[in-house]
């Protein structure tokens, strides 16, 4: 399997593209080059380090993700542990960081050095060594065995700018035929599988904590074709809700994030399928940090009733992870907020924002103005905004997959006690009804009273055919009853206006509803056809209005 990435960093763009031109050298299979002698310039010594306070074993022994990033967690606290700061160099060690200060002249060790010798290392070989040396973050201990192996300098410094300037800084050192890099025992492994993949593009490691260990050794060493390789081996495992959470750690882990995008991207694709329905897995979800939560609420397919509940679980969630006021602020200001769509909540909801003290008063104010200026946008615009919304991150202006309906609702006190009420429908939303399906819209109220719409696929009343039906219920809240007149209206063509198709009073108690079963008078055939007169720019347009009989 080979990878098709090249490496392009600043230093060796040149460099880089003349070799493309001469045949593509960065993806070129050289595994027969590697650790041979007859095809090498250099000599590399890998001075292996023990891990910092017996940190235990590499991640062979680790089965999971989840014991990966243990093991990983547990190594970066041992390393402060043993170190108090920032790993300390050795006695005359050169740390690789752009700037080299000038070393003493040493002599070149034998050029017949053996391939591959595993020695014991004394303590007082590190001054008397003729290599010249590179630390890579490695703690001051003991050197427990060195590894040396032949290299061909050109091959390396094409994959990776750090060896580009390891072999090409103008110093002495970059002319000597002997280098070395010291790291802990844990890196040994993905170092050997780094070095490999450098040859022949591919690796021997199958499982998710090496591919891992090797990615982490790839953006230490600065090979970002191996570490796309990695990330797309990853993405074809199956992922788990651990090792998900883990990948969208990668960003702020790495150096050349870059790499890791398309990994984080699959694993935010995951966790928002996973918990598509977020009230089937409440426990989990709650349980979720910062990036999982994220990933799920950024998501157009999420499975709720409505975004008013979003807006709900977003507030539990925060409640529960960040206790004190301050922090949970900071967290909905700066993170969650943005990924609540305001415009599509209720004006109910929208006014309880604006007096919800976990929000800051500056923020929900600006949330809630957004949210109310694009229900006000006449249709048109508001399909505009969420075009231009729908290449974003936020999305704050693109339509969730609610299972209640967003209507826009005109209300009206005087002279009488009125409310009109706006439905559209997608093409698409309404063929997923057939053959005995329903829509809910969300509620709106009238009166004190809480009321919804319901489009329905259902037999006429001869049970001869399947047609539209609409219908309107009050929603069951105490034992309140009053009479409402009501009249729905269908956009057709023509003339694109608003026509008349059925109206009606009823006598409504909580929990009761009234409608037609048949509201364009034709068989759901006719009604669906692609000549169909009442879908406009594939969308019908319903609409519902309500005066309380007094």
């Amino acid at each position: 399997m080979k990878d098709s990435n090249s490496d392009l960093f600043d230093p060796v763009v040149a460099m880089e593209s003349d070799w493309s031109r001469a045949g593509s050298t960065s993806d070129a299979d050289f595994a027969f080059a590697f650790n041979d002698s007859n095809f090498s310039d250099r000599v590399l010594r890998i001075e292996i380090m023990a891990n910092p306070a017996d940190a235990g074993p590499d991640s062979d022994g680790c089965a999971t993700i989840a014991d990966w990033a243990r093991h990983r967690k547990r190594r970066r606290e041992d390393i402060r542990k043993d170190t108090g700061t920032e790993p300390a160099a050795m006695p005359d060690e050169q740390i690789l960081n752009g700037n080299q200060p000038d070393v003493d002249e040493r002599e070149n060790q034998d050029e017949e050095a053996v391939a591959m010798v595993e020695e014991p290392h004394s303590g007082d070989e590190a001054t008397n060594s003729h290599d010249s040396d590179w630390s890579m973050d490695c703690s001051a201990g003991a050197v427990v065995r060195v590894k040396t192996l032949h290299i061909s300098s050109p091959i390396l410094a094409a994959k990776s700018p750090f060896f580009y300037k390891l072999f090409s800084n103008g110093m002495r050192e970059s002319e000597q035929r002997h280098v070395s890099l010291r790291i802990n025992a844990s890196e040994e492994a993905a170092l050997m599988e780094l070095l490999n993949f450098m040859y022949s593009n591919t690796l021997t490691t199958t499982t998710a904590p090496a591919l891992l260990d090797v990615l982490m050794a790839a953006d230490k060493f600065e090979v970002a074709s191996c570490m796309r390789y990695c990330s797309r081996l990853l993405r074809n495992m199956p992922m788990t809700p651990d090792s998900a959470l883990l990948y969208l750690e990668l960003p702020s882990s790495v150096l050349m994030a870059d790499a890791v995008q398309p990994l984080t991207d699959a694993a935010k694709q995951y966790l928002a399928g996973r918990y598509k329905d977020i009230t089937k897995f409440q426990e989990e979800v709650m349980a979720l940090p910062l990036a999982g939560v994220e990933a799920i609420l950024s998501s157009d397919d999420l499975q709720v009733a409505s975004e008013d509940a979003v807006y709900d679980f977003v507030l539990k969630w925060s409640r529960q992870q960040y206790p004190k006021l301050e922090e949970r602020r900071e967290v909905l200001g700066a993170h969650l907020a943005r990924l609540i769509r305001f415009p599509y909540m209720t004006c109910r909801k929208l006014k309880k924002v604006l007096t919800c003290s976990d929000f800051d008063h500056d923020v929900a104010s600006k949330l809630v103005l957004e949210g109310l200026f694009f229900k006000a946008e006449a249709p048109h615009r508001q399909r505009a905004l969420a075009a231009e919304d729908s290449a974003s991150s936020n999305r704050r202006f693109v339509e969730r997959a609610y299972k209640y309906r967003p209507v826009k609702v005109v209300e009206f006190e005087l002279p009488r006690q009125q409310c009109v009420v706006y439905l559209d429908l997608k093409r698409e939303e309404c063929a997923n009804l057939f053959p005995s399906g329903r829509v809910y819209s969300q509620a709106f109220h009238l009166g004190g009273q809480g009321f919804f719409l319901s489009a329905h696929c259902n037999m006429d009343q001869q049970s001869s055919f399947h047609c539209f039906g609409l219908f309107l219920g009050m929603q069951e809240k105490g034992s309140v009853s009053f009479a409402v007149d009501y009249e729905f209206a269908a956009r057709s063509r023509p003339t694109e206006e608003f026509v008349s198709k059925y109206k009606g009073n009823y006598m409504f108690t909580g929990g009761k509803a009234v409608g037609y079963r048949n509201l364009f008078a034709i068989p759901w055939t006719s009604f669906m056809a692609e000549d169909s007169l009442y879908f406009i720019n594939g969308v019908l347009h319903l609409r519902a209005e309500l005066t309380i009989r007094h």
